[in-house]
């Protein structure tokens, strides 16, 4: 798998799904599982809602390095 998720995108996606997951406590609703989602993506680097669109937030490699 290609990374596909940035740094600031990576800290975006932990930052939502901790507070839907909150939220989900909160308001005792099973809504907040979906927080997961966000959290897994973060920490896998990769989304797959990315792939057909093209999309990638990782900065780009140079070529010398």
């Amino acid at each position: 798998m290609k990374k596909n998720v940035g740094n600031v995108d990576m800290w975006i996606r932990i930052i939502l799904g901790v507070l839907i997951i909150a939220l989900g406590f909160y308001y005792q609703s099973w809504w907040g599982v979906i927080g997961i989602v966000p959290l897994a993506t973060a920490f896998m680097h990769w989304c797959p809602i990315y792939l057909p669109f093209g999309i990638s937030t990782c900065k780009k490699e140079t070529a010398g390095k």
